[in-house]
């Protein structure tokens, strides 16, 4: 009896190291601040270090599906990355556009009235914002879709 128990024990450990090394790694996650709100997400494309084609960033780049986060004009946006991401650089796109150059830090500030300023490319009162992996070669894009708080 006892002997059976340990092969059903021995088993059941088996069992569930297989589906632990099935699953996939997480992507590194990029979170974006704003006052005491946040939201974090996983690579809405790539984050696994290959190099991702211009047609893969695009259609990225209309995914509708995105994590938003309300933004207050007046305040500031705290962009973080995991430091894998960091390693590789990475810029803050602002609809599919840089908004600043490459860096290696793991974290980044910019003022919320930036994010709704025509002049910069937004429209209207919705922006995408993405963290795009890579100096040269796109290899993640975390996007985020911020909305205008004007309460």
């Amino acid at each position: 009896m006892r002997r059976r128990r340990a092969v059903a024990a021995a088993g059941a450990v088996s069992a569930g190291l297989l589906v632990l090394a099935a699953c996939d790694k997480p992507t590194p996650i990029s979170t974006v601040t704003v006052g005491s709100d946040s939201v974090s997400s996983e690579a809405t494309c790539g984050g696994e270090g290959k190099a991702l084609t211009t047609e893969t960033l695009n259609k990225c780049l209309q995914d509708k599906g995105i994590d938003e986060i309300k933004v207050d004009p007046t305040e500031t946006v705290r962009f973080g990355v995991d430091p894998d991401i960091a390693d590789n650089g990475w810029t803050i796109l602002l609809n599919g556009q840089p908004l600043v150059e490459s860096t290696k830090k793991t974290y980044q500030a910019i003022p919320g009235s930036v994010f709704f300023n025509a002049q910069y490319g937004a429209q209207g009162d919705s922006t995408l914002v993405s963290v795009k992996e890579g100096e040269d070669e796109a290899t993640g894009l975390w996007s985020f879709r911020l909305k205008k708080d004007e309460d």
